[in-house]
């Protein structure tokens, strides 16, 4: 396949629509970046040689252009010196220069349309190999987040099926039995002289404290005395 054949497909390719039709989307993308990078080296390379050829038909038609002149000139100077034979043979000479200058610019137009053609390659190639990448991209994450997702679907299934909920479970149930079994320990036993004293002494300071709230409220609303 020429590469002007590879060049078309590739530009008029819908790689969006390639992608979503094809059963193994990563590797048809892998292999189309592939294959637009090894076209891209390639027309660049070509591009090169024609702006390379294009240099020197530039040369070539400047020294045509200069002999021309040059062979024109003489053919004056021969007619300024009686010698027409000699300028006729100049002006023959000047003609030949201008047949080569004539064929040099056809040639040097060709080559700017074909540098022309091939630089607008590369800009669409670019593009098609920029939204390649692009597609890549979003498929290697989608694949990386389907991957993560799967070993988490799988370590749920084994947490599920360990056992390990269930003992929990039982480990749970062992606490709230001990400290059950710790609040009733002295249930129903008659209270220490010590206990008694202790419940005194608090509720006296709850009583404390209950009066010293009340006296600043009371304060707090009272109206103010006339002066």
């Amino acid at each position: 396949m020429g590469i002007f054949t590879r060049v078309r497909d590739i530009v008029n390719s819908n790689i969006n629509s390639a992608l979503d039709k094809a059963e193994d989307p990563e590797k048809l993308v892998k292999q189309m970046i592939r294959e637009m990078e090894d076209t891209l080296v390639e027309i660049k390379a070509a591009c090169a040689g024609a702006m390379a050829s294009q240099k020197k038909t530039e040369r070539d038609l400047e020294w045509s252009a200069r002999q021309s002149e040059r062979w024109s000139s003489r053919a004056e100077l021969a007619i300024d010196r009686g010698r027409e034979e000699l300028a006729r043979k100049a002006l023959l000479t000047k003609r030949q220069f201008e047949d080569e200058l004539e064929v040099t610019r056809t040639e040097s137009e060709k080559l700017a349309d074909l540098v022309a053609e091939y630089k607008s390659d590369i800009v669409q190639i670019e593009e098609k190999l920029g939204t390649a990448r692009e597609r890549q991209r979003v498929l290697v994450q989608r694949h990386i987040h389907a991957v993560q997702k799967k070993r988490a679907q799988r370590d749920i299934r084994r947490f599920d099926s360990s056992g390990a909920i269930v003992r929990f479970e039982e480990f749970a149930n062992r606490v709230d039995r001990a400290d059950a079994e710790a609040q009733l320990v002295n249930y129903g036993r008659p209270k220490s002289l010590e206990q008694e004293f202790a419940e005194i002494e608090r509720d006296e300071s709850i009583e404390d404290e209950l009066q010293a709230l009340k006296e600043k409220r009371r304060r707090a609303v009272a109206p103010p005395a006339l002066a």
